[in-house]
């Protein structure tokens, strides 16, 4: 009787984190439609929904399918990559405050593309139509920038067994020093490297295009399937190094694959959209409070509403001021700095 009772409770829970799934799916895709359908000008819910399916007038179409669409999509690509970053990251390093953002390697990958800017003479986007093979160059600087902040967390995690709070303050070092880089480097460079590194630096999805979201769009769902695949290896980590380490899992090639891809997937976002904090953080803590934190079902909930959080923090960041649009980083920032302050006196874990 007390095994029945136990697995009928395993159950339920099951299907309770799958109906939250579900749930997430729904409120992103009614998130997705009603951004599309605000702006400057204005459209009808059911319009936004006969253009997707092919209806609507020429005006219409041109909106949703050259403006919108590709906007919306890239805050789904771009906030669901930067909370399983977040996710995976937290799991690593078995720290609640883990992130991109938190642990420097946003700032770190934001140096390293604006030192392909100005040292490179690469034009950035947004200042002046960036070249598909410079847009390479600054994804790849961006991501050799991600790693120095990750080897140096990982050397932390490996050889020194920091503590969390450790770990957090190196990152916000990590953070402080990559920032002052950036500073450095737009002090020697010229007007339009400054415009170029500044504009993306924000953090905006505005300047998002239907390639560069299917490029974020291919390394989220890349980043997505080696994480589920290795979902039960980070659920037994959860557990704690010595019960992972008994039950066959190789820890430490875990986590230097583990951080090596958050890193690559925080670096290819930073190299589209620039600098949006917190995204990482969020999503992932609102996951845990709500269905916990079993690694199968936490990741996937958290890229659903990570990317549900930024297209609605873009759709707010596009309104707030009309006619004037904020970037998205700016309002994230606003938004999720609050929480991280309060994670940090509370000392809660969510584990």
């Amino acid at each position: 009787m007390a095994t029945e009772t136990v697995l009928q409770e395993h159950g339920d829970t099951a299907r309770r984190k799958r109906r939250f799934l579900g749930i997430g799916v729904g409120v992103l895709l009614a998130t997705s439609v009603i951004a599309i359908a605000i702006g400057s000008v204005r459209l009808p819910l059911t319009d936004v929904v006969a253009v997707l399916f092919g209806g609507g007038t020429g005006t219409q179409r041109a909106i949703v399918w050259n403006v919108r669409l590709p906007r919306v999509l890239a805050a789904i690509a771009a906030g669901a990559a930067l909370a399983i970053a977040g996710a995976a990251m937290q799991s690593v390093l078995r720290n609640p405050l883990g992130a991109p953002y938190t642990l420097g390697i946003s700032q770190a990958a934001a140096f390293g593309a604006a030192f392909s800017i100005v040292v490179f003479g690469i034009d950035g986007a947004g200042a002046g139509g960036l070249a598909v093979p410079g847009t390479y160059l600054t994804a790849l600087a961006a991501f050799l920038g991600s790693l120095v902040s990750t080897g140096v967390i990982l050397l932390l995690v490996v050889y020194r067994r920091a503590t969390p709070e450790t770990m957090i303050l190196t990152g916000v070092a990590i953070g402080s020093l990559f920032t002052a880089g950036v500073t450095t480097l737009q002090y020697f460079a010229s007007d339009t490297e400054v415009a170029a590194i500044v504009y993306w630096t924000f953090g905006d999805v505005g300047r998002a295009t239907w390639s560069s979201a299917a490029v974020m769009a291919t390394v989220l769902v890349l980043t997505t399937a080696y994480f589920l695949r290795h979902g039960w290896d980070y659920e037994l980590l959860d557990a704690g190094t010595k019960t992972a380490t008994s039950l066959g899992v190789d820890v430490e090639s875990l986590r230097i694959r583990g951080m090596a891809i958050a890193s690559l997937a925080t670096a290819v976002v930073v190299s589209v959209v620039g600098i949006i904090g917190f995204v990482g953080l969020v999503a992932p803590h609102i996951v845990r409070k709500l269905i916990g934190g079993d690694e199968r079902y936490l990741l996937p909930a958290s890229a659903l509403v990570g990317g549900t959080l930024l297209v609605a923090a873009d759709t707010l960041a596009r309104t707030v001021v009309a006619p004037v649009v904020l970037p998205v980083g700016v309002l994230t920032s606003f938004l999720g700095a609050p929480l991280f302050v309060y994670l940090v006196v509370a000392g809660r874990e969510y584990w």
